[in-house]
C-alpha cells in the first residue's frame, strides 16, 4: 500500500471509533475503502462556547436527581431514628438491589468523636452493622487502648449499603449517599471525625489526596450549617490487617486523639 490509501485507512478507522489496534499487522485485512468527507474544520474556543453544551447522559441526570433528592429529605430530618428510617426507605441508590441489609451508623448520639469508614463488607451486610468483622475487631482494640468504646463514641460509613464483591464505590454512588453521613454529622455535632481510609477522607473533605499525605496532622471539615470540625485522617483497620507494619503509625494517629480529647475535656 501507499501512503495515501493507507492514510485513507487510518481515517476510516477513526472516523469508525476504533481507538487501538489489536496484533502486529493492522491493514492485514481492510475493508474496500470509501470517499470520505473532509473533516470539518476546528471551531475556535469562542465557537465552541457559543455552538457546545456538556451533554448530560441519562445516567448522569439519575445521579443529579438521586443527589437533589437526598439533601431535600435529609433537610426535615432531626433525629437519628428518622434518618435511618429514611435511608432504609430510600431507593436512590442502585446499591441497595445488591445488599442483604442497609447498614445505618451506630452508636452514642452525644458523641465526642464519630468515626468514619467507606462501606460495609460483607459480615457488616450480613448483620445489619457497622464494623462487625475483623477490621471492627481491630477497631475496638484500638479505641479501646484509648479509653474509648461504642457506647461513647459513633461508628459509621460513607455508604449504608455493601457494593457488590466489596468493589470500590463510583463516585455517582458517594455523590448520593454523602448526604445522609453529613446529616448524621450535624444532628451529632462532635468535637472530632476520624476518618478511616482515603475514600472516606476524600468523601468527607472533598480532596484527592492519598491517606500517606493527608494522615498525621489535623484537618478540618466545615458543614454546610458553618460548623467547623477537627480531623484526622487515618488507615483503614483492613488495610492494617494487610498491612501490620502501618499499625505503629495508626497508633500514632490514635494517640494524637486522645489527647485532643483530654484538652477538651
Amino acid at each position: 500500500m501507499n501512503t495515501q490509501k493507507l492514510k485513507e485507512i487510518l481515517e476510516w478507522y477513526i472516523c469508525a471509533g476504533v481507538e487501538e489496534t489489536a496484533g502486529d499487522e493492522p491493514f492485514a485485512q481492510v475493508l474496500p475503502t470509501k470517499s470520505i468527507s473532509p473533516l470539518p474544520a476546528r471551531e475556535t474556543a469562542s465557537q465552541k462556547t457559543q455552538s457546545e453544551r456538556p451533554a448530560t447522559t441519562v445516567l448522569s441526570q439519575a445521579v443529579n436527581d438521586a443527589c437533589q433528592n437526598a439533601r431535600q429529605q435529609c433537610q426535615n430530618i432531626n433525629t437519628l431514628e428518622e434518618l435511618k428510617k429514611l435511608v432504609e426507605g430510600f431507593d436512590g441508590c442502585a446499591l441497595k438491589l445488591t445488599a442483604s441489609n442497609t447498614v445505618f451508623g451506630e452508636g452514642s448520639p452525644k458523641a465526642r468523636v464519630i468515626f468514619i469508614g467507606e462501606a460495609p463488607g460483607a459480615d457488616e451486610d450480613r448483620m445489619g452493622r457497622p464494623f462487625v468483622g475483623k477490621s471492627g475487631q481491630l477497631l475496638d482494640k484500638m479505641m479501646s487502648a484509648v479509653g474509648l468504646n461504642r457506647e461513647n463514641c459513633y461508628i459509621t460509613n460513607v455508604l449504608p449499603w455493601r457494593p457488590p464483591g466489596n468493589r470500590t464505590p463510583t463516585d455517582g454512588e458517594v455523590a448520593v449517599c454523602l448526604p445522609f453521613l453529613l446529616r448524621q454529622i450535624e444532628i451529632i455535632k462532635p468535637d472530632f471525625l476520624f476518618l478511616m481510609g482515603a475514600s472516606a477522607a476524600g468523601a468527607v473533605l472533598n480532596v484527592q489526596d492519598s491517606i500517606s499525605r493527608l494522615r498525621g496532622h489535623w484537618l478540618e471539615y466545615q458543614g454546610s450549617d458553618g460548623c467547623k470540625i477537627e480531623c484526622l485522617a487515618s488507615f483503614h483497620p483492613a488495610y492494617l490487617l494487610r498491612n501490620p507494619a502501618q499499625k505503629a503509625k495508626a497508633w500514632t494517629d490514635f494517640l494524637r486523639l486522645k489527647q485532643k480529647l483530654e484538652e477538651k475535656s
